[in-house]
């Protein structure tokens, strides 16, 4: 069966549908999830929780673009509101300079478990900032519109993920100690 055929039985509530379309994406999908959450639990709850809001808006879906594309846009937009709504994000301006650079990793002494647990270990206000701009490549002004920020906001926190991330980058190589996230 192929993927039209498989969203449209979604759209008709076919529960065999519904399992199909959660086994095609719900590895690619949990991946997303992963970046945006605290932990691996909570990646899970926010999968599960994703896909059920998938499935309730899956009629919205034109075929238009990728299923795929939608499926993540849903899913990371379900994951911000909910942390939204928990009060989680608390999203607020330092005023640290614009940091447009970009960190440079050595790649044979840095692993990708190492860097992903890092990124997790943020704080939410700038994991999701970091997220959306480096990972997803949204905008500031798309981020400042999405979390209901100012742009100058979004930067300043992408500024503070990067301090983080670089500190916790140094203090594994064992050049420097790292201080705490505020």
């Amino acid at each position: 069966m192929g993927l039209e055929q498989i969203i449209h039985d979604c759209q008709n509530n076919s529960i065999k549908a519904q399992e199909q379309l959660y086994r095609l994406y719900a590895s690619k999908l949990f991946a997303v999830c992963l970046k945006y959450s605290r932990n691996y639990a909570d990646a899970q709850d926010n999968l599960q929780d994703g896909f059920l809001l998938i499935f309730k808006k899956i009629d919205q879906f034109r075929f238009q673009g990728s299923f795929e594309g939608w499926a993540k846009r849903v899913m990371v937009n379900n994951v911000l509101q909910k942390y939204r709504t928990q009060g989680v994000v608390e999203l607020v301006n330092e005023n640290i300079p614009d940091e447009e650079d970009t960190m440079e990793i050595e790649e044979d002494n840095i692993s990708m478990d190492f860097l992903l647990s890092i990124i997790q270990e943020l704080p939410d206000r700038y994991r999701m900032v970091f997220n959306l701009y480096v990972t997803d490549g949204f905008s500031h002004k798309e981020i400042a519109e999405m979390l209901n920020i100012t742009i100058g906001t979004s930067k300043s926190n992408l500024a503070r993920a990067r301090i983080i991330l670089k500190e916790k980058i140094e203090a594994h190589k064992g050049n420097t100690k790292v201080h705490s996230a505020k």
